[in-house]
């Protein structure tokens, strides 16, 4: 567990939250912009990137959701989330001014403070860019302690990426390389029909001054880790961020257990060095 993982509220109780903003990003895909309604507890809100918040709906049961927002965005907290289960589906029919519940934040994000000064590669698949857009908010408000940028986001079908418009913007920046795959193209779709992992070889950083970070299928982070190992990245510096069902955040109910781990408690981040004997057993 990092025990220096930020903590804005307590574990205990939901605090009630205000949807402040709703954007449907694609057809299964919103994003929800809350604020907690006691003041107090909302200017002492702080997170890392990769950590996450439950979203409790009353009466309905509570998710373990990912924090897309800034550290320095206090106003509101962000969340990405896909409508595929009873508690997202009813998420996802709150509108602005309707309530739920937020615990958070919880478990061990990205390490951030430790690289400063190397190249950053962002390696995710479907909506693991969601875990890893607080990264990219993060290096480009603090660009000048980072090197270059490279961000490889891969998709299904075309109509499954979300934030379309920031991927462009992204790929405009200097020292930002943007490559983007869709196993299933579109019309007027601009960029790569095939796996993401097909599009490894066309990245470019330095493998001695880099780090990588990586969300989404277990298949896809395996195949990226061995791809990256082989361009040589050494294994401390190859980071991914799991997902399991979990259910208390604080690896009491173990639901989420991994191995001698709690993806709620000692993740969701982890070191490739940690996971890798446990991920080579598919299904795990």
């Amino acid at each position: 567990m990092n025990d220096n993982a930020p903590l804005g509220i307590d574990a205990g109780p939901p605090h009630t939250a205000t949807v402040v903003a709703r954007t449907q990003e694609s057809p299964s895909i919103f994003t929800l912009q809350l604020r907690l309604d006691d003041a107090a507890a909302q200017a002492a809100y702080r997170f890392a990137p990769g950590q996450f918040n439950m979203l409790y709906l009353y009466g309905v049961g509570e998710v373990p959701i990912s924090i897309m927002s800034d550290p320095e965005e206090h106003d509101v907290i962000g969340h990405a989330i896909r409508a595929q289960g009873r508690v997202t589906q009813g998420l996802a029919a709150l509108q602005p001014g309707d309530k739920l519940g937020l615990r958070g934040p919880f478990g061990r994000g990205w390490p951030l403070q430790e690289v400063s000064g190397c190249d950053i590669v962002l390696v995710t698949g479907g909506l693991g860019c969601a875990p890893v857009v607080s990264v990219i908010h993060y290096i480009l408000r603090r660009r000048e302690r980072f090197g270059k940028l490279v961000i490889i986001q891969g998709v299904r079908h075309a109509e499954d990426l979300i934030w379309r418009e920031q991927y462009d913007r992204w790929a405009k920046l200097p020292d930002t390389q943007v490559l983007v795959a869709a196993s299933e193209g579109a019309a007027f779709w601009p960029w790569h029909v095939g796996r993401v992992t097909e599009l490894f070889g066309l990245a470019n950083f330095d493998p001695e001054c880099a780090v990588a970070m990586m969300c989404g299928p277990e298949g896809m982070m395996r195949t990226t880790a061995d791809t990256l190992l082989a361009r040589g990245l050494p294994e401390s510096r190859l980071f991914l961020s799991m997902e399991r069902n979990m259910q208390c955040a604080v690896g009491r109910c173990g639901h989420c257990q991994f191995g001698g781990a709690f993806v709620c408690r000692d993740g969701p981040v982890f070191n490739w060095g940690e996971v890798k004997s446990l991920l080579a057993h598919r299904g795990f």
